[in-house]
């Protein structure tokens, strides 16, 4: 039976050790929160609400300054690039008048060399009815 015992107390002192172990792993473990919120807390109370209310104030103020320059060297650039746009329209358009007069000026000279010539009024007409005018008389 002295064996026995034996057995049971290093199997009781094996148990006992795991259970330290793992006592020790946990108080590690659960130590880890607590001291990142005491390091926090003593941070936190460097700082009071007004002054952390200053702060968050002026990083916003700064962002939506940055956002407003942004947006304005934005719409500088849009406009630069809407005048580029409207002057080359210009320009085409001008062009575009330009030849579209070339065309009409090319049409009418076209138009005048095709257009035939009106004939002159018949003289030999004139002179058949004087003749005829002339018989009708001399027989009478």
């Amino acid at each position: 039976m002295g064996k026995l015992k034996s057995y049971q107390e290093q199997l009781q002192e094996i148990v006992d050790k795991g259970i330290n172990a793992a006592e020790e792993q946990q108080k590690k473990l659960a130590s880890k929160p607590f001291d990142y919120a005491e390091k926090l807390e003593s941070e936190a109370r460097e700082y009071s609400v007004k002054t952390l209310r200053k702060r968050y104030n002026g990083y916003s103020d700064s962002l939506f300054e940055q956002l407003r320059n942004l947006n304005s060297r934005f719409g500088s650039f849009a406009g630069d690039l809407v005048a580029k746009l409207e002057k080359e329209a210009a320009e085409g358009a001008d062009a575009v008048a330009e030849a579209a007069e070339d065309v009409s000026d090319a049409a009418q000279d076209a138009k005048k060399s095709v257009e035939p010539k009106k004939p002159a009024a018949r003289k030999t007409t004139a002179r058949k009815t004087t003749s005829t005018a002339k018989k009708s008389t001399a027989s009478a």
